[in-house]
This record gives structure tokens, sequence and C-alpha cells, in this order.
């Protein structure tokens, strides 16, 4: 979605320096193996991926009351550099 509701700017309003997806269609679930077909949905999941697209960690177990704080550690765990 574009324009002032799109990804984009719900990324710029949360202030975050990396991209948000969204994935209306599935496309992108069922590309990653996070797809249910049975139900039509995928469950909130975290792929940490590095600078050179592997991935390395993912997170099937996602909390959205401490989500922000449960990335931050995995970054730290993962030795992302820390933003000044």
């Amino acid at each position: 979605m574009e324009g002032e509701k799109g990804n984009k700017a719900f990324a710029q309003s949360l202030g975050a320096d990396y991209p948000i997806l969204s994935d209306p269609s599935g496309e992108t679930a069922k590309a990653y193996g996070i797809y249910n077909g049975e139900r039509k949905f995928a469950g909130r999941t975290t792929f940490y991926i590095d600078k050179e697209g592997k991935i390395l960690h993912i997170d099937k177990a996602v909390k959205t009351g401490t989500h922000g704080s449960d990335i931050a550690a995995k970054l730290k765990e993962l030795g992302a550099p820390e933003k000044k």
C-alpha cells in the first residue's frame, strides 16, 4: 500500500530505519514457508536477515506486548551494531 497509509509512511511514523512488509496476498509468507493454507493467513513471524540476505534467526513466538524489546535483545545477541 502506498501513500500516507502505506508501509513506508507507517515505518517513518515509528522512526524505523528498516522496511516493514505487509503481505495481503500471502505470496511472501508462502515463499518463506509460514503460510497456513487451511486458515489462509500467516502467523506473526519475525525473520532476522543480514545484509547479504542470510536468515540468521526466525522467531515464531512473537508476543506483541514485548516484541520491541525482544527484537532489540535478539539483535544484540546476533551481534548487530547498535544505532547511535
